[in-house]
């Protein structure tokens, strides 16, 4: 049974680093930590010039001719590209979409929630994706459709745009909102952030209330203590429904 080849048009993958002698080529050219180019030398006297530096001989441009290869130590070459990776992500929040469903006659405070919601997706860069979906007879007035949708549209025009007016698509409204440059994007009302805040003394409110304990104690101290109240006396109708109070004994 032969045993399947792969073609020789595969290339690895592009998280694949060739490193020292995994490289393929004869020539490489040479780039220092410096960003300095050595010039172009053969693949043994590459290996040995990094050696001599104690750093590694790395493949940075396969599909050039010849191969650029860079001496660097390789944890600091895979650290710089996870640093810029993780840099680039960053930026990367406005391909994520966030979809927002809606219906004919949803109640006012779901439909705050909704609202809050969609503004907290634009303020982080996210695009918003709208939906109404029509069920049974509401297909009949559309209108109520699009007025919902127009309501939301319209409340959040101070963070996004819409990229296209809401369209009918089968049983259901869609529009698409992007966020506003952050220059231009009001500020999320729903952060609170805690520089805003006024500082204990500016506020206006002092507490007091430890010292008035103190004065409350110091009050009592110097008070006179208050009279016992009198004893009672003894009374001989203590028990008023004895029945056994008229009793005669021979």
């Amino acid at each position: 049974m032969s045993r399947p080849f792969s073609p020789r048009s595969y290339s690895p993958p592009a998280s694949f680093t060739r490193v020292n002698g995994k490289i393929r080529a004869r020539e490489v050219r040479v780039i220092d930590d410096g960003q300095k180019n050595l010039g172009v030398m053969p693949l043994g006297e590459a290996i040995n010039l990094a050696r001599a530096k104690g750093v590694d001989l790395v493949e940075i441009a396969a599909g050039a001719t010849p191969p650029v290869c860079r001496l660097v130590d390789f944890g600091k070459y895979r650290y710089e590209l996870a640093k810029q990776e993780k840099e680039a992500r960053k930026h990367q929040h406005a391909n994520k979409v966030k979809e927002i469903q809606l219906s004919p006659n949803i109640d006012p405070h779901d439909f705050a929630v909704k609202l809050q919601h969609a503004t907290n997706f634009l303020c982080e860069d996210m695009k918003v994706k709208i939906t109404l979906r029509f069920r049974g007879r509401e297909m009949a007035h559309k209108e109520f459709g699009f007025q919902q949708v127009e309501r939301l549209v319209k409340a959040l025009t101070p963070f996004a745009h819409p990229d296209a007016p809401a369209k009918l698509i089968g049983k259901g409204i869609n529009v698409m909102l992007s966020p506003l440059p952050r220059s231009k994007r009001a500020r999320n009302p729903h952060t609170i952030e805690t520089a805003d805040l006024p500082p204990p003394e500016e506020s206006g409110v002092t507490d007091d209330s430890s010292e008035s304990d103190d004065a409350k104690q110091a009050e009592q101290a110097a008070a006179p203590p208050e009279p016992l109240p009198p004893a009672k006396e003894p009374s001989s109708q203590t028990f008023g429904n004895n029945a056994f109070a008229n009793l005669e004994i021979p």
